[in-house]
């Protein structure tokens, strides 16, 4: 999976002159140490920019299945992209630029920059799953869309029997995410991936 992210977008950058480098990628079980401090599995799966690598705790996949509903080698290839498209992000100057904005605004404010980060890599692991069609099988995209479902803001505060909280969205509502991997899927372009214009 791995591979097949560094190919399509050593495709996408090479098509603008520019030179596509690869993110690390380092599985752990339950704990391990990351560029940017603990790594465990409360966490989830999620990308280091200081290191340019990507962790993913070996239990998380069962979880995906087990406990948000969607299982499915798509799935988990999405999760797979959309660290990839946090990468893409970090060498893009996307995430330092939101980071210096986040620093001079407050909570809500900052989260709605984050929630806008995480789209854009949704939409990202879109331009993935579109120049990889070849390799896409009947109930993929469904299963793709299930996971992007099951890992929205709202549904997890609802899961928790909490009320869904808006100005704590860190990751974009259900919908959101449905939405911007669909587009990213629907035009395989990543210029179609601007979260930081407009409505989301």
């Amino acid at each position: 999976m791995l591979a097949s992210t560094e190919d399509t977008w050593s495709k996408v950058f090479a098509q603008h002159g520019q030179r596509y480098q690869p993110a690390g990628f380092i599985f752990y079980d339950g704990n391990g140490q990351s560029g940017c401090g603990a790594a465990q599995a409360a966490m989830g799966p999620f990308y280091c920019p200081t290191d340019n690598r990507i962790y993913l705790d070996t239990s998380f996949y069962g979880e995906l299945a087990n406990r948000f509903g969607a299982a499915g080698d798509f799935a988990q290839a999405y999760v797979i992209a959309h660290e990839v498209g946090h990468h893409i992000q970090q060498m893009e100057g996307t995430l330092d630029r939101v980071r210096g904005q986040q620093a001079s605004v407050g909570g809500a404010q900052g989260n709605a920059l984050q929630v806008r980060v995480e789209l854009q890599a949704d939409c990202y692991a879109g331009v993935w799953g579109a120049y990889n069609r070849d390799r896409i099988e009947p109930g993929d995209i469904e299963e793709g869309l299930t996971a992007a479902q099951a890992i929205g803001d709202d549904t997890l505060q609802k899961a928790a029997g909490q009320r869904p909280v808006p100005e704590s969205f860190t990751h974009g509502t259900s919908a959101q995410r449905m939405a911007w991997l669909r587009r990213g899927l629907e035009t395989g372009d990543p210029a179609r991936c601007d979260t930081f214009s407009g409505q989301v």
